[in-house]
């Protein structure tokens, strides 16, 4: 089935990790069946959504390597949104309250105090067209609730398998404000319905609100998409991200270096049956879709892994993947250094190690050693076999080897008492900045 899945944000500020993973799992549904990623921003609360972050919501799934078949705004939508508003209160379906948000508090505390459940009480829906007026005409504007069937809501969930949930124990849910605003709600279910979405791939934090949005989606005459609802991710400590999601946003990684295909594959893959490993690109992803393989256990996200899984992308990545961000460098100097970084910007350490000044670090007791394996660098040309064939002749001529004999060549080379192999690293070097080094 060619499914047309959606990722909504609200462009009130950037997305994080939590907000990836979703994206990513619907653009692995929309690629998996040949379908489409609506980009929707849910930007009703003008006073809070900006330009400024839509853009960088855009530049951040873009990095991520997702390209939406269509973006939407609710807020060009209004229009819409009041239509279908008015066709429910025709219908006796949205109906007007005017109890304030202190009134309404002091009611679930009551209803609290004798152990019922505290859901609103339909209390509105008693009010005569006589008693609307006088309160209007005191200065009282209605917000707006939809009238649930009261009934058991059913559905079978792509990830979390059959759920149930019975309304009855719901308040009827506010979709429109005072002020005439929108809130989720409403805006949501149009949009699925008028963008023919098939999936709805989001959080489970929204599981409860799937049984009211079905119930409108029924009452329009529409039918519901199928839903799946991934656990929420906490972090290493099993605690909720909340608190560092600044930390924790895409422009954040971007900007500190990670690769994007380490962020998705950590992200798609976190949470399922299967081994979390780097993917050069999106298609073995794609290959191994499957909502069914997403666990309902929370997902841990911890940092130092998707560190560690960045840098073992970088090790494999061939000189093509990555020429164009490092200019000025050789495909045998990638191929030396890649398996000694965890992020690319990393190569800057060994560029200067072969092309830059070094400071030799050479023990006292070296002094001697040094001046030996000086005087047997062989001639240039180099390649793969000069560490060899010189280390070989060092060992003989001071009858080192082992450590004592390789890492005061190294401190010396690179002033480093670790890194790439020197035998790819010697001929990048070269002869001339060797004999500086070994003095």
């Amino acid at each position: 089935m060619t499914s047309i899945v959606r990722f909504a944000p609200s462009p009130t500020g950037r997305i994080h990790i939590g907000n990836a993973r979703t994206a990513i799992l619907n653009w692995l549904m929309a690629s998996k069946t040949g379908g489409q990623f609506v980009l929707r921003y849910d930007d009703t609360d003008t006073a809070r959504s900006t330009q400024e972050f839509a853009d960088g919501i855009a530049t951040d799934l873009d990095w991520l390597g997702i390209k939406p078949h269509r973006v939407e705004w609710q807020s060009r939508r209004f229009g819409r949104y009041d239509e279908v508003a008015d066709k429910l209160r025709a219908e006796g379906r949205l109906y007007p309250c005017y109890e304030t948000a202190d009134e309404l508090d002091r009611k679930r505390k009551r209803q609290e105090a004798r152990k019922q459940p505290p859901i609103y009480d339909r209390a509105a829906l008693k009010l005569t067209e006589e008693d609307r007026a006088k309160l209007e005409a005191g200065g009282k504007k209605p917000h707006w609730r939809f009238k649930l069937d009261g009934r058991v809501v059913e559905w079978n969930d792509q990830i979390r398998g059959p759920q149930h949930i019975d309304t009855r124990s719901l308040s009827d849910p506010v979709l429109v404000r005072e002020d005439g605003s929108y809130l989720y709600t409403l805006p949501s279910v149009i949009d699925d319905i008028d963008f023919a979405v098939t999936h709805v791939i989001r959080g489970e934090d929204h599981v409860v609100n799937t049984a009211v949005q079905i119930e409108i989606t029924q009452a329009l005459g529409a039918r519901a998409p199928t839903y799946a609802h991934h656990s929420l991710l906490t972090g290493a400590d099993g605690k909720g991200l909340s608190k560092r999601l600044g930390s924790l946003s895409i422009g954040s990684m971007r900007e500190g270096g990670l690769e994007p295909m380490a962020v998705v594959s950590h992200a798609a893959l976190l949470g399922t049956s299967g081994n979390i490993h780097p993917c050069a690109d999106y298609a073995e992803l794609v290959e191994g879709f499957d909502l069914g393989k997403l666990s309902r256990a929370p997902a841990r996200f911890d940092e130092t892994e998707l560190l560690h899984l960045n840098a073992k992308l970088l090790h494999q990545l061939p000189w093509d993947a990555v020429k164009d961000r490092l200019p000025g460098d050789s495909e045998a100097f990638w191929l030396a250094i890649r398996g000694n970084i965890e992020k690319l910007s990393d190569a800057a350490t060994w560029r200067d190690v072969v092309k830059g000044h070094v400071t030799p670090v050479i023990a006292l007791e070296d002094t001697d050693f040094i001046a030996t394996a000086r005087s047997l660098l062989p001639p240039e040309p180099w390649d793969g076999t000069t560490w060899k064939a010189w280390t070989e002749a060092v060992k003989a001529a001071t009858d080192r080897k082992g450590k004592p004999l390789f890492m005061p060549l190294r401190m010396a080379l690179t002033g480093l008492g670790h890194g790439p192999e020197l035998a790819q690293l010697l001929p990048l070097i070269g002869r001339d900045k060797a004999l500086e080094r070994l003095f």
